[in-house]
């Protein structure tokens, strides 16, 4: 893949794929295609062939996907594991019938087994239940995975998978029902912050309710380490199981809301819902893989969370 290739960055509005697309940018590639749903909804087998016959890219990278935290998988379970299924089989068999020469699908930790063995290597794909609240999704992200790995078994196709950890950053979704937990907890204390009671002592910043009893235990990437983990794939990796992509560090729901809550500068008190699940105990991935390719994560977590804050205020306020 070189600075003049055509690629077409799926998703590029979204979370990962902007960052996908600003990644190529600084790299000055200059011929990056990407389209919105108005203009071609990629659950709809036709408008993605007509894109392919009209763009003719070289290379594909599927960020696009329907995401969400626990409440939003339990909700829309059904548009979960449609859309999702969608979009994968239709760029992924265009891709292939229209001569693309390497594809890239994106995973998620998530869709590993509940209680897999931790960290995580690539081989503990479905070696054991997955974790209810988020099955739908899982399962359709297992399938797109599965197809790569079929197309390049059967075809010869030079498709690849990644599997990144926890994501967060700049273009993140901030819905209070249907976001994931790291913009979830930031909007949350962000209102908590200005949400201020009155008593006869004065006034007082109310206490914030989180589900679980924070102590489920998450790793957590910033996009644009992705963007240039994806990057590097697309140049070296060239294997046909899926690659784990993470930080290798992980903290407790706990104290990802207490750093949270300083970098906002929330002065409340945090109560913890224990009628609520906590989701999986764990989900932390081995990345010995992708750092003998170079990559390394350089965003720490703190920092990370600060610069999304900023974004958040700039941007959703």
């Amino acid at each position: 893949m070189k600075p003049d290739s055509k690629v077409f960055v799926a998703g590029s509005q979204g979370l990962v794929g902007s960052a996908i697309v600003r990644n190529l940018e600084a790299k000055n590639y200059n011929q990056i295609y990407w389209v919105r749903r108005k203009n071609c909804d990629l659950r709809n087998r036709v408008h993605v062939d007509q894109y392919f016959d009209q763009a003719q890219p070289e290379y594909v990278i599927i960020a696009a996907a329907k995401v969400g935290g626990i409440h939003a998988n339990s909700t829309y379970p059904a548009e979960f594991i449609y859309d999702n299924l969608m979009i994968q089989n239709n760029i992924i068999d265009a891709a292939y019938k229209h001569g693309v020469k390497k594809l890239m699908v994106l995973g998620s930790s998530c869709i590993y087994p509940k209680f897999a063995k931790q960290p995580m290597v690539e081989e503990e794909l479905l070696t054991g239940e997955l974790e209810p609240t988020n099955d739908a999704y899982a399962i359709a992200k297992i399938a797109g995975l599965r197809m790569a790995r079929a197309y390049r078994q059967q075809y010869g196709f030079n498709a690849i998978s990644l599997m990144p950890t926890n994501l967060y950053g700049p273009g993140d979704n901030f819905h209070p029902e249907n976001s994931h937990v790291m913009p979830a907890l930031i909007r949350r204390f962000h209102e908590g912050k200005d949400n201020i009671g009155h008593d006869l002592g004065g006034s007082y910043t109310r206490d914030v309710t989180l589900w679980g009893d924070g102590s489920a235990m998450r790793e957590f990437l910033h996009v644009d380490d992705l963007a240039e983990a994806c990057y590097v794939c697309m140049q070296d990796y060239e294997e046909d199981y899926h690659i784990n992509v993470g930080t290798g560090e992980d903290v407790t729901i706990k104290e990802l809301a207490e750093t949270i809550s300083d970098v906002v500068g929330f002065e409340g008190g945090i109560n913890w819902d224990t009628t609520k699940p906590n989701g999986t105990p764990r989900k932390l991935l081995n990345v010995d893989k992708i750092h003998k390719l170079g990559w390394k994560h350089k965003i720490g977590l703190r920092e990370g969370i600060e610069s999304t804050y900023k974004w958040y205020l700039e941007n959703e306020v």
